[in-house]
């Protein structure tokens, strides 16, 4: 299988190929006539032979190879439940409630958090019934990172637990009563200096209160919700409550591999794809989720032709780690670690040139010998694709989608 453009690549884990076509051996062999003399027959010309006279249409003419990309333009909208998102204060200083509101109906609440005491300390999430009656909680999908200093392993494993197998997971909760979202939170402890991290998804029949806290090691979860005060945010200002926590894109047109050529479209730059804006539920103010932390993206790009696909993962903004999955027609979906076979990549990425940075709000990118890449594997052109990401804690942004023709 070869690369439509000579363009060394890193950082990439070995090739997953799905949908193989065969390929034709040429090759000639001896037949004996009926007078008994011996005459070559070349198959590959009696083959071709067939081909014409089925007249078959000819394959369209391959791109020159090249490394220059160009963007493709893409389309989305928001759209699903309510996203929670806790992330300020990063560096928690004392027990207190990190962030607070009362929702219902599809919910993902995302946390991520560091021990900044000298103590060890617990971080929890409650929720409290607010329905004068029975709520059902239904935990559908999710995943934490055990507490660690190593921020970027912590942030990969919430993903690759999310990404993953599905949950099925039940809380009831009678009037007044509060539960802890998952039961083990009351047992793991975060040492001085550790971070952890978690994203669930779950459906509330009715209105339930979700209260993510800082507690010390020995203290009860469920008292400390409703006892302790809600603390400040601190200057990076990133929790809220955000509507539409799903974000569907495709492409504006079909991608034609054998003519466009190598294609990309950035993911959280806030320019082509923009921030998400909320409300800091604690205090009314307005908040911006800068990264669209905890967004779950379903990307689609339409695609035809005979021939395959590559498709990349491409940070652009530093150190990066994290997961996807991968859907292909009715194969997968399968989780990708980005990238596989090390815990991230993105810090020999060098930083762009003005001209480059210039080119780039044209639309226009050079694949370089330095761009670290994560295999996302290769996929047939005539089946639909689909990838689901959401950007990892620890991480930096934005990140770009990169297709690249093969044959």
């Amino acid at each position: 299988m070869a690369l439509l453009c000579a363009v060394p690549m890193t950082a990439m884990a070995s090739e997953r190929v799905v949908g193989h076509k065969g390929t034709t051996v040429v090759h000639t062999e001896s037949v004996k006539e009926n007078s008994g003399t011996t005459k070559n027959v070349n198959i590959k010309e009696r083959i071709k032979a067939i081909l014409n006279s089925q007249n078959k249409p000819a394959k369209k003419p391959w791109v020159k190879p090249s490394n220059v990309m160009h963007e493709l333009p893409m389309v989305s909208k928001d759209e699903g439940g309510t996203l929670l998102f806790s992330d300020s204060p990063e560096y928690v200083e004392q027990n207190g409630i990190l962030y607070q509101d009362t929702v219902s109906g599809d919910v993902r609440v995302l946390y991520y958090h560091l021990n900044n005491t000298s103590e060890p300390k617990k971080i929890a999430v409650v929720l409290e019934n607010k329905y004068e009656g029975t709520n059902v909680i239904h935990i559908t999908r999710g995943g934490s990172g055990a507490p660690s200093a190593n921020y970027m392993k912590v942030g990969k494993a919430v993903q690759m637990q999310y990404f993953g197998q599905p949950m099925d997971q039940k809380i009831v909760l009678g009037e007044g009563v509060a539960k802890l979202l998952q039961e083990d939170m009351n047992t793991i402890l975060l040492q001085p200096g550790q971070l952890v991290s978690g994203m669930y998804d779950f459906y509330a029949d009715h209105p339930v209160k979700v209260s993510v806290l800082m507690l010390d090691a020995y203290g009860d979860p469920v008292t400390e919700s409703r006892n302790l005060p809600i603390l400040p945010k601190d200057a990076m200002r990133l929790r809220g409550t955000y509507t539409g926590m799903n974000r569907v894109m495709t492409s504006a047109r079909e991608y034609h591999p054998e003519t466009d050529g190598i294609m990309y479209f950035p993911l959280a730059d806030d320019k082509r794809d923009k921030y998400r804006e909320g409300i800091d539920a604690t205090d009314g103010s307005a908040v911006k989720d800068e990264g669209n932390y905890g967004i779950v993206y379903r990307i689609q790009v339409p695609t035809a032709g005979d021939c395959k696909v590559q498709y990349y993962l491409c940070p652009l903004g530093g150190v990066y780690a994290g997961a996807v999955r991968m859907k292909y027609g009715e194969i997968g979906p399968d989780m990708l670690p980005t990238p596989q076979g090390q815990i991230y990549f993105g810090d020999n990425t060098p930083t762009e040139t003005q001209e480059q940075e210039e080119l780039r709000e044209k639309g226009i990118v050079v694949l370089t010998k330095s761009a670290e890449l994560a295999d996302l594997g290769v996929y047939r052109a005539d089946k639909s694709v689909w990838i689901e990401y959401s950007p990892p804690g620890a991480s930096n942004l934005p990140v770009s989608i990169i297709m690249v023709p093969v044959q």
